[in-house]
């Protein structure tokens, strides 16, 4: 009997539909509100053109002007014969050849691309992310371990971590690691931050390892070490790879949760892209269109992440 594949473009037709129905019902929203849009304003939080001021070094006059495009080739002579060549934009020129100019006088301003506050912002939250999530990784992977150990201090211990990290805010977590812990050790605020993302993550990862552990059956481990492996050698080679493949999809949930969680730094003055946005809405005035390129930005960290673990879980299941 041949069974007949069911057609499925009406499905993502229906799935099309509803996403036009919520972009719809959002423009009349927004429609509705006594708001003005200015978008064009947003450009320039990530990148702008910087004007750097070029000043006469001493007193004298403008010997030669030399326009090259859109530059301007300055020469100045010195009271004591001493020449200094300054490259400004043309239209910033502010003198003519023969003027005569005293020690400071602006002269005009190169300008060049500079990276604005949104863009540092995510190139924070992408570092302190990156950083805290493979410190996040090892802690958690020992404090699991630990947890499944047959020492019953180093059990206790990681049992007494992860229960209080996890039955704690993070937000009190950052206030109390650099507060107290950063203030007793003079640590840096950059330092404090990563440090408390790392180990509450940590916590969360040593619960993740611990289950994925757990659920591989005993024979796995009672076979390896038949085999001769010790007790290290089983963990490592059988049981751990094993459990890899199981715990992908609530560690790549754990690291899309830590990449948002990095907004909560931002209370001991770490500019990142939360940050950057609510500094960028003050001068801007720009409320919604701000906050929109802020969840944005989020999503092009995270919907990449997302898409190498489920790439990397289909991998996986193939090799089983």
């Amino acid at each position: 009997m041949i069974k007949h594949k069911k057609a499925q473009w009406p499905w993502h037709g229906l799935t099309a539909l509803v996403l036009v129905g919520l972009a719809v019902s959002l423009y009349f929203a927004t429609s509705m509100m006594a708001y003005e849009w200015h978008w064009n304003r947003v450009p320039q939080y990530f990148a702008y053109q910087a004007e750097e001021p070029q000043r006469a070094a001493a007193f004298g006059t403008v010997e030669n002007v030399a326009e090259q495009g859109d530059m301007a080739r300055v020469t100045l002579r010195g009271e004591d014969g001493d020449q200094q060549v300054l490259e400004v934009a043309r239209n910033s020129l502010s003198l003519a050849k023969g003027d005569d100019v005293a020690e400071g006088d602006l002269i005009g301003v190169t300008r060049h691309w500079a990276a604005g506050p949104l863009a540092w912002g995510l190139w924070t939250t992408i570092w302190i992310s990156l950083v805290s999530g493979v410190l996040g990784l090892v802690v958690g992977l020992f404090a699991g371990l630990c947890r499944l150990s047959s020492n019953p201090t180093l059990r206790d211990l990681s049992t007494v971590y992860v229960e209080l990290v996890r039955g704690t805010p993070l937000l009190v977590q950052i206030f109390i690691f650099y507060f107290f812990i950063g203030t007793v050790l003079n640590l840096s605020r950059e330092f404090a931050g990563v440090a408390a993302l790392a180990l509450f993550t940590g916590a969360y990862v040593a619960e993740i390892v611990r289950a994925g552990v757990q659920s591989i059956a005993k024979g796995q481990g009672e076979a390896a070490r038949s085999l001769g492996l010790s007790a290290g050698q089983s963990m490592r080679h059988v049981v751990l790879p094993q459990a890899f493949k199981r715990v992908l999809p609530p560690l790549a949930g754990q690291f899309i949760s830590l990449v948002k969680d990095t907004s909560l730094v931002s209370v001991i003055a770490i500019t990142e892209l939360t940050k950057s946005g609510r500094e960028a809405i003050t001068t801007s005035f720009s409320t919604f269109e701000i906050w929109f390129c802020v969840a944005g930005l989020y999503l092009v960290i995270n919907l990449p992440l997302s898409h190498f673990a489920s790439r990397l879980e289909r991998r996986l299941a193939q090799s089983d």
